[in-house]
């Protein structure tokens, strides 16, 4: 038990914040900022290191992530000083598009405002995640607000 404990304590000594993206690492740079494989002019914007973990899962995005470390939450006492938006701004030189992958309820709704409110008159491309009906779920047993933004987020086949 006491090896398990202090293994624990020993990374949460080594843990720190990414300089460039604010994911936790134990290094400096993560592996994800560090790699020459990743396109520079995208940048994914999600609320903490298990959202980025989740896309890095998948294997479908090379860009770059800028992790919050947290959301807005104005009923918490959580502003925009709060969280790593001032990092965000400062990285944007060179990106053509911030995509927002904050999670759709109404503090990650309006975190993802807030963001995009900044950025685009600095003529960058803003996008939001699409938000829609699960995979193998019942229309029936769909929320309004997901049905509604399905609909709006439909494509042509």
């Amino acid at each position: 038990m006491k090896t398990l404990a202090d293994s624990i304590v020993e990374a949460r000594n080594k843990s720190k914040f990414c300089t460039i993206c604010c994911n936790l690492t134990d290094k400096d740079v993560c592996s994800v900022c560090e790699s020459n494989k990743r396109n520079k002019h995208v940048i994914m914007v999600v609320e903490d290191p298990r959202d980025m973990a989740a896309y890095e899962k998948i294997g479908e995005y090379d860009g770059l992530y800028h992790v919050l470390n947290g959301r807005l939450s104005p009923m918490n006492g959580i502003g925009p000083d709060d969280i790593r938006i001032k990092e965000l701004i400062a990285r944007l030189n060179g990106v053509s598009e911030v995509i927002l992958a904050t999670n759709p309820n109404v503090e990650g709704e309006a975190t993802a405002m807030y963001i995009s409110r900044l950025i685009k008159p600095m003529g960058i491309s803003v996008t939001r995640i699409a938000h829609g009906v699960p995979v193998g779920s019942d229309l029936e047993q769909v929320d309004g607000v997901t049905l509604s933004r399905a609909l709006i987020g439909r494509r042509e086949m």
